[in-house]
């Protein structure tokens, strides 16, 4: 039997990663070019970790099932990036990043990992510059930085409201320097269908052209999935259309252990859901909460008028708004950590208290801002005296839209409102999954050989990430981990030789996945792909959403049973598999959604605790906030698959707290 093994190194905190990287195995230059590297994704997490192996020596072969690596979900990412520099000369640090990424988290995340996360953060900027990211720069130059959730200090880096597109093209063209020198064989549109394990190692993959729909081998000594999150689960979230767990979920039924898959993350800020016609959400940037009041009305015919068109939210005066993080959060106001934030938005909606004609919405208000944080220091430094009130909006909008402008106009596009008049609406969406494949220190899963970098990977945040902490977290483990970790396992491949793939375990993978693609195209069913995606996404939102309990969970869990049966007996996909053929992609996904998600309702139902995005109705504190049962479930759960229909196996990984107390959050 399979068991966990978290290879974290001995000695103090501080000096785990340097004694590590000073004493684990290394593979000679010669050698590393007899060694073939597959990475499938090519987001930050991807595209920087095929760079840098490739740039180390290695043959790389990557894949991404878009048009080009530029169109990874990694560009979504808008609002920053966490580095522990210290810039601002606030206090920060690198054991603070580290502390404030641990409780952020509400105490489920591993030490050594997030500490080492905190270590690299500062070399991620100095790397990003050097390649020729736009960071922003204060007056005299220097580089900027402002807050995000869950912190008493600015840490975070930007570029404007589009940091994860610019850090993705710097990712990019490090990449496209590698594949120009021949080091990297990029494969667009093609898509992994499986994960060939050999004499218990992982030793290729299945991969389908997209265009053509050919079944393809590809053979390597060691498999990176860096392939993003499964928030796509829901139907209904910020994340791309495209975006999907198939990859780690194949994973999972090769041997590789899920770890922790209940724990997804509910962004407060995103566009308000306006219909059934939606196919997506669209995310407004956490940074928008730095200059930004949250608040509803305090006297509920108010918020009734509101949501029958009859005022709006320039209507209602000071006196009668109720800024409800401030006054439940002083010290931390509107930056308390996403989780927070979001159940917060849900309680007040939930009393009737919304403002828009679901009344499932709240307040994001720049009035404040505009006008005399940034428009009355604009006006000093032009030497305006006693500006008008108009003025002091002109001036501060200037500052404003330089700083979210993208953000502003993208709103301004899909809702028809210009939120530099009139307050945004925003409502929590699904945006990230802490949970993914189990990996140990070095990023390996439980299969030798394949490993899971970024938002694949459970290691980093716990219950609930920090904003900002995505990015630096996808280039921390593809610049500055994987290249150390992989090669004490590589040491001792090197007299492998190249994999074949004329081998019987190829065979039979391939042999699956041709006779599952073939059953799409042939089912004589009557419903669309989408129907049951929508289906499984009103479960999964309704009943493993923002707040789950036992009884909603125990329903979901025969309800998605019941789905998956009526799926492959009346799923209809058009088309054929020899061209490109997007429904047939969506239904080999949903396919796997539709196991994982019992899996995750099967997580949340047997962790009888609340903590950050995992919030047990039964398990709350007197104020309605999340309260853990350190005794019981101070833990990673990891779900090893049994066989389809089988009940999988949990192994539980004990988080030991050395040096952060335990204690239960508080941000007030």
């Amino acid at each position: 039997m399979t068991k966990i093994d978290s290879k974290i190194p001995q000695g103090t905190i501080d000096k785990k990663w340097s004694d590590y990287k000073s004493h684990v195995k290394l593979v000679n230059p010669a050698n590393k070019r007899a060694i073939d590297i597959i990475v499938v994704g090519s987001g930050l997490a991807g595209a920087s970790a095929a760079a840098s192996l490739a740039e180390m020596g290695y043959s790389v072969k990557v894949f991404c099932f878009q048009d080009s690596p530029r169109r990874a979900h990694s560009i979504a990412a808008q609002g920053g990036i966490n580095a522990a520099k210290n810039y601002k000369n606030d206090g920060d640090s690198v054991f603070r990043l580290f502390y404030d990424t641990i409780k952020g988290g509400d105490y489920r995340a591993r030490e050594a990992n997030v500490h080492r996360l905190a270590e690299v953060s500062a070399n991620i900027i100095d790397q990003c510059v050097a390649q020729g990211v736009p960071f922003a720069r204060d007056y005299g130059g220097l580089l900027d930085n402002r807050s995000f959730g869950g912190t008493q200090v600015q840490r975070t880096f930007y570029a404007a409201g589009q940091t994860g597109q610019q850090l993705l093209l710097g990712a990019y063209s490090a990449l496209s320097k590698e594949i120009a020198k021949g080091s990297i064989q990029m494969y667009n549109r093609h898509e992994m269908m499986d994960v060939v394990v050999i004499n218990g190692k992982a030793r290729g993959i299945i991969a389908r052209n997209l265009v053509n729909g050919k079944i393809e081998r590809f053979s390597g000594h060691a498999v990176l999935l860096c392939t993003g999150g499964y928030g796509n689960v829901f139907f209904l979230s910020t994340n791309a259309m495209g975006s999907n767990a198939s990859a780690a979920w194949k994973a999972y039924k090769r041997g590789a252990f899920f770890g922790n898959p209940c724990y997804t993350q509910i962004h407060p800020t995103c566009i308000p859901v306006s219909g059934d016609h939606q196919s997506k959400l669209t995310l407004m940037s956490e940074s928008l909460r730095n200059d930004g009041r949250i608040w509803v009305p305090k006297k509920k015919e108010d918020a009734i008028a509101i949501q029958q068109g009859k005022k709006t939210g320039n209507d209602i005066p000071e006196e009668d708004r109720d800024y409800y993080l401030e006054r439940r959060y002083p010290a931390f106001g509107n930056l308390v950590p996403r989780d927070v934030a979001s159940r917060a938005a849900k309680e007040r909606c939930d009393a009737g208290f919304g403002v828009n004609a679901t009344g499932q919405a709240v307040f994001l208000d720049f009035a404040y801002n505009l006008k005399y944080k940034y428009g009355k220091t604009e006006a000093t430094k032009k030497g305006i005296h006693s500006p008008s009130e108009q003025q002091l909006y002109d001036l501060g909008k200037e500052v404003v839209k330089e700083k979210y402008g993208n953000l502003f106009d993208m709103y301004m596009q899909i809702t028809g409102e210009n939120p530099y008049e009139i307050p945004m609406k925003i409502y929590p969406a699904v945006h990230y999954t802490m949970g993914g494949l189990w990996v140990d220190y070095n990023l390996m899963t439980t299969v030798p050989g394949l490993y899971a970098l970024g938002e694949a990977n459970f290691s980093d945040h716990g219950a609930n990430r920090l904003g900002a902490s995505a990015l630096m977290q996808g280039l921390a483990d593809g610049y500055f981990v994987i290249p150390y970790t992989i090669g004490d396992y590589l040491a001792d491949e090197i007299r492998t030789g190249k994999i074949p793939t004329n081998t019987p375990e190829f065979d039979e993978a391939e042999k699956i996945v041709k006779e599952r693609i073939h059953f799409f195209v042939t089912n004589e069913g009557s419903k669309s792909v989408d129907h049951f995606h929508k289906r499984l996404g009103k479960i999964m939102w309704d009943k493993c959403g923002m707040a789950r309990n036992e009884k909603g969970l125990k329903e979901a869990i025969e309800e998605i049973k019941q789905i998956r049966l009526e799926f492959w007996k009346e799923v209809k996909v058009p088309g054929s598999d020899t061209e490109f053929n997007p429904e047939l992609d969506k239904a080999t996904r949903v396919a796997d959604f539709l196991e994982l998600a019992e899996l995750m309702c099967t997580d949340a139902l047997h962790r009888n605790e609340s903590c950050g995005g995992h919030f047990r109705e039964e398990y709350q504190t007197e104020e309605g906030e999340a309260k853990r049962d350190d005794e019981h479930f101070a833990y990673v759960a990891a779900w090893e698959f049994k066989g389809n229909e089988i009940q999988p196996q949990l192994h539980k990984e004990q988080l030991v707290f050395e040096n952060i107390k335990l204690v239960q959050r508080s941000y007030k």
